[in-house]
């Protein structure tokens, strides 16, 4: 039956980096499938058997539902895979990547950010190369939050109810045919989490939901929001996260050869490794070297904010019991999250854990690795600095989630038609240099366009913003350190910079802040009103509610990133990397992956990359850089038109980010890093378990 056709595709993940798969559906209804935040399953809900029959027949559909659900299963059933050539023996077992979210599509929204994104691409990579890996992460049915802003331009956050029976899963069923569930210790309590199945190609993501009718009302909610609540309310989902998650791995007989914790949140999953080993009869010295073998633990901040710390009484009272199982007194347990084994006073850091509880540990770039080294340094007492044992492997983006479908037709058209499996290749890109400027430009120019219709939608203000202006795009959390108001430091600076009839200029900022994180609320607030503000009419637009979609349209459509973190305090960042794929330029402070990546023609840079000692002298010195780049090298650059009408040394310098930045910034290239660096490594210490 073709809805059972439709169904089937629309629960594998893999439609959301298939374009043609995504316009198949939409052509079903196109103002239902807006209207089901671009979701097959609730499309197909609101659509009767005999409203679905007559949009199929009229729009001749049947072949292509056909022609790709065999696409579907001609993928998930090869097994020439680069795996398959290079990493055979992760195929014994699954590699399990844990995670507190995951950022798969808008649709399934279980991630508030960067770090769900990166979560998802790799599980996307990984499927694409054949990794047998399965992720591990929480169901939130309420999701984050949806953000709205007032007139007075301050962040309000709802909490819509979901309609979770029209998300992309499926329940785990227990051998009797039940759903599946699991139960974790948490104190005096016992906590029992329904277990959800997506599938992701050939990958499988496992949520664990606490809204099972086995618990008492409080504990229902447990899972309800993404990083919602009080320290009681944090412990206890990393503990269903990662204690939770590995018995659920376990009662669904997923035995996996390494565990690979994406940050601190999942670090408890070390310890119950920990003690089924324990109680298989071996020490907890070696219980625990045999995990650490098996184990890859990636931070991803340098944000001191950004690690969980509980304290002493708190890990008691929720992990006495599980203390007691691992034969430890009490300051041997707190040690184990501890950097200073002999302060009564430190809290459990989950990092500390993360760290103590693998072999293998890395940050997200090269200037991360760096930091991340000098800032925990004293987990290895007697160490150096170059000697601590924490290495990196920058952060890549899933190419084919992000790319432009019109990119993609040319990409196809000058690169081969099997460029995606190579595009960690770097000669894969080189024949871009050949590519016509006019065919280049073009594309790029009506994705530009697409992006400020997308904008005039969302703002319900059609005079905003000018099809042909450069436009430069921000969009990223809302935390200080981030400085999105870096650009507004000198306004009447600004304003003649964006009221230049020959070379126009506009704005595009997104993004949330945090909902206890006022400041970051203040910031949003600032770029609000300055919207409003006559000097910048229809140069500067706020995008409310930003989330997967608004990225996509953002990071298609701009001509410029800007990105302005204090250093070196972005570990990462991959929104710029987005860009660069489809033709955009970057413009950002070097830090995190563009410190690696900037070689002075690929984009470009604010500063020198020195540090002052004091933010506010930073600040006024990369503003200073900012406007000066602005003035002297974008604007002139992008309005420098050849006798074609072309900005033919702008459209170099396109060619040029591309070639350089595609084939390494790419998550392929990242999950190949993670494979030869830390998972066959860790495969070949300890037999599967």
């Amino acid at each position: 039956m073709v809805r059972d056709r439709l169904k089937a595709l629309g629960l594998n993940l893999w439609w959301t980096w298939h374009p043609e798969v995504i316009e198949l559906f939409r052509e079903l209804d196109p103002e239902i499938w807006r209207g089901t935040n671009h979701n097959p399953i609730a499309l197909l809900a609101r659509l009767s058997d005999e409203l679905l029959a007559e949009r199929i027949e009229r729009e001749s559909l049947e072949s292509r539902i056909n022609f790709h659900s065999r696409r579907l299963h001609e993928y998930l059933v090869d097994d020439q895979t680069w795996c398959a050539a290079h990493a055979g023996v992760l195929r014994a077992a699954p590699v399990a990547y844990f995670s507190a979210e995951f950022g798969l599509h808008e649709s399934l929204p279980l991630y508030s950010g960067g770090l769900g994104v990166l979560a998802g691409d790799h599980l996307k990579s990984a499927s694409d190369l054949g990794i047998p890996a399965v992720g591990v992460g929480l169901f939130y049915a309420r999701g984050y939050f949806r953000q709205r802003v007032e007139p007075s331009g301050w962040q309000q956050e709802e909490y819509g109810p979901s309609d979770i029976a029209t998300f992309p899963l499926v329940h785990a069923a227990a051998p009797d045919g039940s759903t599946l569930s699991v139960r974790v210790e948490c104190g005096a309590e016992s906590l029992h989490a329904l277990v959800w199945i997506a599938h992701v190609g050939r990958a499988r993501l496992v949520l664990l939901d606490s809204n099972a009718e086995a618990n008492p009302p409080h504990v229902r909610e447990l899972t309800a929001t993404l990083y919602g609540g009080d320290q009681l309310t944090r412990i206890r989902q990393e503990i269903l996260l990662g204690i939770g998650g590995l018995k659920a791995l376990r009662a669904l007989g997923i035995r996996p050869s390494i565990l690979h914790l994406n940050e601190g949140h999942s670090a408890f999953a070390i310890l119950e490794r920990v003690r089924e080993r324990v109680e298989d009869g071996v020490t907890f010295e070696d219980a625990l070297r045999d995990t650490a073998i098996h184990t890859v633990f990636t931070t991803h901040t340098p944000v001191e904010a950004g690690h969980d710390r509980f304290g002493a009484d708190l890990v008691e009272q929720q992990l006495g019991r599980l203390r007691t199982r691992l034969g430890l007194d009490q300051r041997r347990f707190m040690a184990l999250g501890r950097t200073d084994d002999s302060n009564m006073q430190e809290p459990f850091c989950m990092t500390v854990l993360g760290l103590k509880g693998s072999r293998r540990r890395n940050g997200v770039s090269s200037l991360h690795g760096h930091v991340t080294r000098r800032m925990w340094q004293t987990v290895w007492r007697g160490r150096s600095e170059e000697d601590v044992p924490i290495g990196h492997i920058t952060n890549g983006v899933h190419t084919a989630s992000w790319l432009a479908p019109s990119m993609k037709h040319l990409y196809d058209r000058h690169l081969g038609s099997d460029w995606l499996l190579r595009q960690a290749d770097r000669h894969v890109w080189q024949s871009l240099a050949n590519v016509d400027e006019g065919e280049l430009w073009e594309t790029h120019t009506v994705l530009r366009r697409t992006l400020v219709n997308f904008v005039r939608r969302r703002t319900n203000l059609a005079p905003i913003l000018d099809p042909s202006a450069l436009t430069i795009g921000f969009a990223r959390r809302f935390a200080s350190y981030k400085r999105a108001t870096l650009l507004l430091t000198d306004l009447d600076r600004l304003a003649r910079l964006c009221s230049d009839r020959n070379a126009p200029l506009q704005f595009v900022f997104a993004g949330k802040a945090h909902p206890r994180d006022d400041d970051g609320k203040r910031l949003i607030q600032q770029i609000v009103e300055l919207s409003r503000d006559a000097r910048f009419a229809g140069r500067l637009a706020f995008v409310e509610d930003y989330d997967m979609n608004v990225a996509r349209h953002l990071v298609q459509g701009v001509d410029v990133w800007l990105n302005t973190p204090l250093r070196p305090l972005e570990a990462s960042g991959t929104s710029g990397q987005k860009v660069a794929l489809n033709g955009g330029l970057n413009l950002s402070t070097l830090d995190g992956w563009w410190a690696e990546a900037y070689d002075g023609q690929n984009g470009f840079a604010i500063g020198a990359g020195s540090v002052h000692a004091d933010p506010a002298i930073q600040w006024s010195r990369d503003a200073a850089s900012l406007y000066e780049i602005l003035e002297t090298e974008v604007v002139p650059l992008f309005f420098d038109l050849d006798a074609a009408g072309l900005p033919s040394r702008w459209i170099r310098f396109m060619k040029h980010s591309i070639m350089t930045l595609a084939w390494r910034y790419n998550a392929d290239r990242m999950v190949m890093n993670y494979v030869d660096a830390c998972y066959l490594p860790a495969a070949g210490g300890l037999t599967h378990g």
